[in-house]
């Protein structure tokens, strides 16, 4: 039988979220995001945002380029408030942008800090996030969790 959301959050609940044996008992869950033939495998972070955006998955979005750093894409509603805002950003970070409601995916660093209202982390792409370099201009990500 398929687990709920909720069932799927909490430590142990299904293969596709993991216990990170932090003193907190974190749990972080499993993505994967396909872009043509670019599957990347990522873990969304543990805070009210990340489970937020979970709950939208499965999910395709078309992601445009922005200052060939990120590829963004609008949300179809806007998310929970839980992250810690930031302005700082490394490669291979899945953020939330709550002025679109967007998400982006830096694959590259300019040097640049993110305006405020800034991003909220919602989890990273494990490795290879610099592959959505060679997509320039528009294309279509989806994002699913792992089982």
């Amino acid at each position: 039988m398929e687990k709920s959301f909720n069932e799927r959050w909490s430590v142990g609940g299904n293969r596709g979220y993991l216990d990170n044996n932090t003193p907190e008992s974190r749990t972080h869950m499993r993505i994967r995001l396909t872009a043509g033939e670019t599957v990347l495998n990522a873990t969304l972070d543990d805070n009210a945002t990340a489970r937020d955006f979970a709950s939208l998955l499965p999910l395709t979005l078309q992601m445009n380029d922005l200052f060939k750093r990120e590829k963004y894409g609008r949300l179809p509603r806007s998310l929970t408030a839980g992250g810690k805002p930031q302005s700082s950003y490394e490669i291979g970070n899945i953020v939330y942008w709550s002025p679109g409601p967007d998400i982006a995916i830096f694959y590259d660093h300019d040097g640049q800090s993110i305006p405020a209202p800034g991003i909220v982390i919602l989890g990273e792409i494990n490795s290879g996030a610099d592959a959505f370099k060679k997509y320039d201009g528009t294309v279509d990500v989806t994002i699913e969790a792992v089982d």
